[in-house]
């Protein structure tokens, strides 16, 4: 009686997790994956595919789970997604980042980014009926809060600008990929993956390919003549590498975002600048100081590449002594009491 006492309340186990079935995690993933080749998705796109599914599967084989997707339940969803709010090490193991930097917890918008995958592996297995069920119906995702974002200066600009070495052949293409990224409101992914045949030198235009898109659109986009003949200076130096791209790394091989983003840190060191320098704020900053300038944000709209002009909100974030300049300007109170009339103090 007490080996069946022991076993009371239990449930039978009757098949492997480990063993390769209809169930495997790992091989519904590969269908997905291989699905969303065949749709022609970007090869980032299908990369961060690959490392947020690794994310998810490290968690289930942390706790000790094996990878069957029966086992996926919105439960173990918020489970995952609590782990990752307030036991993941952030950056952890990562060769660039200090000890200071892998705090525990990561960010409410890196868990949606995490769980964006998964929610679209999920929907896709319930399109194909490869389950019956969508776990992540019931699952909303991490309320995200909307701080402040930052821009940089023209004073910031100017030191960072400053801060690489010219003389030296990386730090003069990093001086010329910062100066493509701000006058091009590139992407940085768009600004490495230039080539020669990109770039229209009499008009002083480049074509963003539709391939190396975000929204999966060609789009052309006007420079200075100041950044055209950087980069016809900087291909000058390139004339010893047999490569179509522009901006290449020291031994010829097309330069890469993670080695690009780890030198503009070092450069924003040395420049003093206090705020988190990426490559991204390039393009922050360029739409907001081209709307401050007088620019108009349809012109904004074609330049940024969005169709949506909601989505073009986004990149302006006005400072307050802009909105506070435009509220002097255009208050209704100007046609009350006049913009520089003010009523005579005679008595109270």
């Amino acid at each position: 009686m007490g080996a069946l006492d022991k076993r009371k309340g239990r449930r039978q186990k009757t098949e492997r997790f480990s063993v390769a079935s209809d169930n495997s995690l790992d091989a519904l993933f590969e269908r997905f994956y291989h699905a969303k080749v065949a749709e022609g998705r970007k090869e980032r796109t299908l990369e961060s595919y690959r490392e947020n599914y690794g994310f998810f599967v490290e968690y289930m084989d942390l706790r000790g789970y094996g990878r069957d997707v029966r086992l996926v339940t919105p439960d173990f969803i918020r489970e995952y997604i609590v782990w990752n709010l307030n036991e993941k090490v952030r950056f952890d193991g990562h060769k660039f980042k200090s000890e200071a930097e892998q705090t525990v917890g990561i960010t409410a918008s890196s868990v949606n980014t995490r769980l964006k995958t998964m929610r679209t592996m999920f929907r896709y297995l319930a399109e194909e009926e490869l389950i019956d069920t969508n776990p992540f119906d019931g699952v909303k995702p991490v309320e995200e809060n909307e701080n402040e974002i930052h821009i940089m200066s023209v004073e910031q600009l100017r030191k960072l600008l400053a801060a690489p070495n010219q003389r030296r052949y990386s730090g003069f293409r990093d001086y010329v990929v910062m100066n493509v990224l701000l006058d091009g409101f590139l992407r940085i992914n768009e600004a490495l993956s230039l080539r020669r045949t990109d770039i229209d030198f009499d008009l002083g235009m480049i074509t963003v390919r539709a391939e190396e898109s975000k929204n999966r659109k060609s789009r052309t986009v006007p420079l200075k003549r100041q950044t055209v003949k950087l980069i016809q200076e900087l291909i000058k130096e390139n004339s010893d590498f047999e490569s179509d791209y522009v901006f290449l790394a020291n031994y010829g091989e097309r330069l890469r975002d993670g080695q690009f983003r780890h030198r503009l840190k070092d450069y924003a060191r040395q420049a003093g600048i206090p705020i988190r320098v990426h490559p991204h704020l390039f393009r922050h900053t360029a739409a907001t100081m081209f709307l401050e300038a007088g620019g108009d944000i349809r012109h904004l709209q074609l330049i940024l590449g969005h169709s949506d002009l909601r989505m073009v909100m986004r990149y302006t974030h006005l400072s307050k002594a802009s909105i506070k300049h435009q509220h002097e300007q255009y208050s209704p109170m100007n046609e009350i009491t006049g913009k520089l009339n003010k009523e005579r103090k005679i008595i109270r």
